[in-house]
């Protein structure tokens, strides 16, 4: 069966060579020109006046057989059925005849490379063709008003996606008729010109005017149609009590909060817990608190490898975390009421409800926005694993209450913060166990920096269990256990004081009335919103976790300034959000940082080392600096095109990498390649020089042979 479905294709895609190549030998394209037809244009009205019904049938045939086999003239035939059939009757047999040519075409796609390109295709692909599959009617017709969008394209690519052919068909004639309608006015004038004078006429000069407003008029119509449609439930307030409401105090929340109050907009900002988020009281802030903490009592550790000498060395736990909760108490000023009420910015405390695309309600008093902007963030998650709720376990939200260091600690989940709490708390002193379902730890990391972070996780004593999936909990007063298994079967036991669960944060899109709304959840839990982080409603503009795709203080701020602006600002000025270059740290030790491409994800995308790519790499046991610290340990690799300086990426593992990155990041965003970092001075001795060391591997690995050849020439000529 497949074999015959081959062969069928075989001789049909035979034929269309041969049929095209035929067309383009015989010059047949010829006659579609505007030249021909205007220098042949008696003749033609002559035989449309004395055989109407057989030139109607020639026209249709040629012009379904323009569009079924993607020919260029499509257009120009278009022209000559207004000017030859008139406005109304030529519309309705080019109406026809341009979708049952689309459909030819979309056909032709579908039947000799559709199976072919979906079993080769990338995840990109899949992307298009799921975006298609869910909305593809309304995608079909919006293209379809366009006439500036290739139709032979659109056909052809739309072949390649499940759409139906019925739907195919119907959303082409609808779409595509107004840009008909244009052409074919346009054509009805062209055919008046007999005469330059007539080149000026008032009537041709509007059709050729309309077809260039028509794009714009069809897109203006199509979203204010959509807007309509999505706001007819509800009504609008006619007067607004602030131009932006913004629920959530977090990096987001009060990033679009401080800037909409900087351009003097009227801004509501609404926190039910406490200003500052996840970060400050949660997050960020007490992890890095802690992790200075255990950093500290390791180095003293350490100590006699320097020549000093440390001696009953003892963690006080509470007095640790005391200092972890003082640390988020010097810096709450940040984040405060007052500060951004000095800055402008209404605050209030209480538990917002989203009424409608425009009013919020906390405490049964109601307060409307021109603009809503939600900043929700995220939460823990905790999966439904057999008897979790029988142990102790903490999540980052309650991790911070613990007044004494556990015996046995539990760590489930190998990504940054189960990494990150794992060695901070082995080095005060826990038994530490991270399990981890994935192959390695820092999935999304290179393999190498993986491996050297186990490697130190396991010199401290960690106990680094990768590719087990926790499977059940057991718990009672005295003990506590869990069941891990790997994907070869066997089992493995873990018993624990306390488990910190680090598998990850889901999206708070729930309990304040969004869902009410309609709004739409992706299937990764964030909501659904376009690139200028707006969501189903134009106004309900969405930023930081509850957004994606990132989960980072940094890109809910670089949102936040998006949200605003395009919040205050539009239709007049909108702008999409900018994620080509997104840093990111894992502050274990050692540190590992990251932007752009790495290798490992370069490989996955398809890309091959050495044609679409080249890595460089700087071993930082080579750093002077590095030395003199006693943190050998790591590397910086940098993907570049290849023979180019242009960086796609770069990975950095060791001493202080989150901070030497801020270097690969300046330069990706500002267009800088490696040999404007070779030309950069730094201070010595600095880990930055790294940077620079890079570089010159780079250069050194590109040098011009031949210009060195002829130098070494010169040079031998010159001292003699």
């Amino acid at each position: 069966m497949a074999q015959a479905k081959s062969s069928s294709k075989l001789v049909l895609f035979s034929f269309l060579v041969i049929a095209l190549g035929a067309i383009f030998y015989f010059d047949l394209t010829s006659f579609l020109t505007l030249e021909y037809i205007q220098s042949q244009r008696t003749q033609l009205q002559q035989f449309v006046h004395s055989n109407y019904y057989l030139a109607v049938g020639i026209y249709f045939l040629v012009y379904v057989l323009v569009t079924g086999l993607s020919l260029p003239g499509a257009a120009i035939l278009t022209l000559l059925g207004g000017f030859l059939f008139g406005l109304w009757r030529g519309t309705m047999i080019i109406s026809f005849a341009s979708t049952l040519g689309a459909c030819i075409s979309f056909l032709l796609s579908r039947y000799l490379l559709k199976d072919s390109i979906q079993s080769k295709a990338g995840p990109w692909f899949k992307k298009i063709t799921a975006g298609f599959e869910k909305e593809g009617a309304s995608y079909l017709f919006t293209l379809r008003l366009i006439p500036a969008v290739p139709f032979f394209l659109l056909n052809a690519v739309m072949g390649l996606t499940n759409i139906r052919l019925s739907t195919y068909y119907w959303m082409s004639q609808i779409g595509m008729l107004p840009g008909t309608i244009v052409y074919v006015n346009a054509g009805k004038e062209l055919g008046k010109i007999d005469r330059l004078g007539n080149l000026l006429n008032p009537s041709l000069i509007f059709s050729f005017a309309l077809l260039a407003l028509v794009p714009f008029i069809i897109k203006f119509l199509v979203n204010w149609s959509k807007k309509r449609k999505i706001y007819s439930p509800y009504k609008k307030p006619k007067k607004m009590d602030h131009n932006v409401i913004v629920i959530g105090a977090g990096a987001a929340g009060l990033v679009t909060s401080y800037i909409a109050a900087a351009v003097k907009a009227s801004v509501l900002l609404i926190e039910k817990e406490k200003m500052g988020g996840d970060c400050l009281n949660t997050g960020c802030v007490p992890s890095k608190a802690l992790i200075k903490v255990a950093k500290l009592k390791k180095q003293a550790i350490d100590a006699a490898k320097f020549g000093l000498s440390s001696e009953n060395l003892e963690t006080d736990f509470p007095k640790v975390m005391k200092r972890v909760q003082e640390v988020i108490k010097k810096i709450e000023p940040h984040d405060s009421v007052e500060r951004y009420e000095g800055l402008g910015v209404n605050c209030l405390s209480g538990d917002a409800k989203v009424i409608d695309p425009w009013t919020v309600e906390i405490d049964g008093k109601k307060y409307t926005g021109k603009n809503l902007v939600v900043a929700t963030g995220a939460e823990a998650f905790v999966p439904p694993i057999k008897g979790v709720q029988d142990v102790p376990y903490l999540t980052t939200e309650t991790l911070w209450k613990l007044k004494e260091l556990p015996n046995n600690f539990l760590v489930l989940g190998g990504g940054p913060i189960g990494c990150e709490m794992a060695q901070s708390f082995a080095r005060l002193g826990a038994k530490v166990t991270i399990v981890e379902m994935a192959p390695r730890l820092l999935i999304r990391e290179e393999i190498e920096a993986s491996q050297l972070l186990e490697e130190s996780f396991k010199e401290e004593g960690i106990e680094v269990l990768t590719g087990y999936k926790a499977e059940n909990f057991f718990g009672d007063d005295g003990s506590h256990t869990l069941l891990c298994k790997n994907s070869e079967g066997q089992e493995k036991l873990v018993s624990f004081d306390k488990v910190l669960i680090a598998l990850g944060r889901r999206a708070r899109t729930k309990g304040f009335g969004l869902e009410t709304l309609g709004v739409e959840v992706a299937p990764n839990g964030t909501i659904v919103h376009d690139e200028f982080l707006r969501s189903k409603f134009p106004n309900v503009f969405v930023c930081g976790d509850v957004a994606g795709p990132y989960q980072f203080t940094h890109t809910a701020a670089h949102q936040a300034w998006y949200a605003a602006v395009n919040a205050l600002f539009q239709p007049l000025k909108k702008f999409k959000v900018d994620y080509s270059v997104i840093p990111w740290a894992t502050f274990t030790d050692p540190e590992i940082a990251r932007v752009g491409l790495n290798r490992s994800d370069a490989l996955a995308n398809g890309m091959k080392e050495g044609i679409d790519f080249e890595v460089t790499e700087y071993p930082l046991d080579d750093s002077d600096r590095a030395i003199a610290e006693g943190k050998e340990k790591g590397f910086i690799r940098v993907l570049t095109p290849v023979g180019k300086d242009r960086i796609l990426g770069a990975t950095i593992v060791g001493l202080n990498a989150g901070e030497l990155l801020s270097n690969f990041v300046i330069a990706m965003k500002h267009g800088l390649g490696l040999n404007k970092l070779l030309g950069t001075i730094y201070a010595y001795p600095t880990l930055s020089e790294a940077a620079k060391m890079t570089a010159g591997r780079w250069k050194n690995a590109h040098k011009p042979k031949g210009a060195l050849r002829f130098l070494e020439k010169f040079h031998r000529w010159r001292k003699n």
